[in-house]
């Protein structure tokens, strides 16, 4: 075991410190956000199965929620690293709950439409472009470097606990009692979340001074070259952009999967989506011990094997009992991945240009979801609505074969290995 997995493993003491610190409470914002966000995400696609039922037309809802990332992300991770960080994340969630309370009322009056679902998908990733990196940036404020796993871990579990066991069931019966229940609960939440993060008392950010004629592109720039750089990072981010774009089918078209080729219902697609939530809090717990068993990159190389199988028997086996299991199973891999992911990049990179280098992973990994899906669109409707699962499971064999490099840099004893 090495010192860093040593240090993660290690003493109450250090985690107790980050839970009863400032983390207790962006904890607890995320959580309460992660509740809200579920409602809508889970009633979004259910909402644009209602309006129509076109394939490809309720991908592009999917679609549009990663598009943001490859305009603004790389800027969100440049401005992140300029401002305060814990101001920014509130004033983004104030303007997110204004505008996800707007989008409730025009659903309760009838105006919902594919374009508007498409508006509020691209506006709400813009802003999230921002938050997501300003809160990578902030964590380490927060919590010792020793206990970074740990918060991580916590944190994304957290969110799944709220967001998937507790939220997704919800849906159905909410859209039942009415239709914008959901994203009046998103709104609410983002609001509440927002005074949690500006109640933190964290002291603003001491930035480096900045040479002569330093811009957000020059900005940009260094923090591209920074993850190019390191070998392990580079791996992985290019094998976490061809598993999103497994990842983008699998979401924009599971609806359809489970209510068409299942004839599940809403029911079904909510205990799907519940079954992954369930499955993602085993992967939380699991992190780290296949982190001091396997390291990092052997954990996630062994996690995205798992995923292959489990998209496989989605989109072979014709019963929702197997979907639900296999979903449990790619939640739980899935979690090992995003832990490792969140981590590694945290210890790995210097404070001051943490914002930019997460914004440089998150933006070119997430550069294939909108690919994907459209491609799971087309591909449904073209060839069956099983077929973006089984174009997910090859794209997932193909991301683990482009890790091969990344092990072998890690194994070549660079001590941040534990990170990922």
């Amino acid at each position: 075991m090495t010192a860093a997995e040593t240090a993660e493993a290690g003493t109450d003491r250090a985690r107790g410190l980050a839970w009863r610190g400032g983390f207790g409470r962006l904890w607890s914002a995320a959580v309460l956000s992660s509740f809200g966000d579920s409602l809508r995400k889970a009633a979004l696609p259910l909402l644009a199965a209602s309006l129509t039922d076109d394939p490809l037309l309720i991908a592009s809802v999917t679609a549009c929620g990663y598009l943001p990332w490859l305009a603004f992300g790389l800027l969100g991770g440049a401005v992140a690293d300029r401002v305060d960080q814990r101001r920014a994340m509130w004033r983004v969630d104030v303007a997110r709950g204004v505008l996800v309370g707007a989008f409730a009322l025009a659903v309760a009056l009838g105006h919902a439409s594919i374009g508007l679902l498409i508006a509020l998908a691209l506006v709400l990733t813009t802003l999230q472009t921002l938050f997501d990196n300003a809160a990578t940036a902030l964590l380490p404020a927060l919590v010792d470097r020793d206990a970074l796993g740990s918060a991580n871990a916590r944190l994304l579990t957290g969110q799944q606990l709220a967001g998937g066991l507790l939220a997704v069931p919800a849906v159905p019966f909410l859209i039942a009692a009415d239709p914008g229940l959901p994203y009046v609960a998103d709104a609410v939440t983002y609001l509440v979340a927002a005074a949690l993060v500006a109640s933190l008392r964290v002291p603003a950010p001491a930035h480096p001074p900045r040479p002569a004629g330093a811009s957000l592109r020059s900005d940009i720039a260094h923090g591209l070259r920074a993850l190019g750089r390191d070998r392990v990072l580079r791996g992985l981010c290019a094998a976490t952009a061809v598993g999103n774009v497994g990842i983008g089918a699998l979401l924009a078209t599971l609806v359809v999967l489970v209510t068409d080729w299942l004839h599940a219902g809403s029911g079904g697609y909510a205990a799907a989506m519940t079954a992954y939530a369930a499955g993602s809090l085993v992967g939380g717990l699991l992190a780290g011990r296949l982190a001091r068993r396997l390291g990092r990159v052997r954990g996630v190389l062994a996690a995205g094997t798992a995923q292959i199988a489990a998209l496989v028997a989605m989109g072979t086996v014709r019963d929702i009992t197997t979907l639900t299991a296999s979903m449990a199973l790619f939640g739980a891999m899935g979690m090992v991945w995003n832990v490792s992911t969140h981590t590694l990049m945290q210890e790995r990179a210097p404070v001051a240009v943490l914002g930019r280098i997460s914004a440089a992973f998150r933006t070119l990994a997430l550069a294939g979801a909108p690919l994907g899906a459209m491609l799971g669109g087309a591909a449904a409707a073209l060839r069956g609505t099983n077929t973006p699962m089984l174009l997910a499971a090859a794209l997932f064999a193909l991301s683990v074969a482009v890790l091969a490099p990344a092990l072998k840099s890690a194994d070549g004893g660079q001590t941040a290995q534990t990170a990922r």
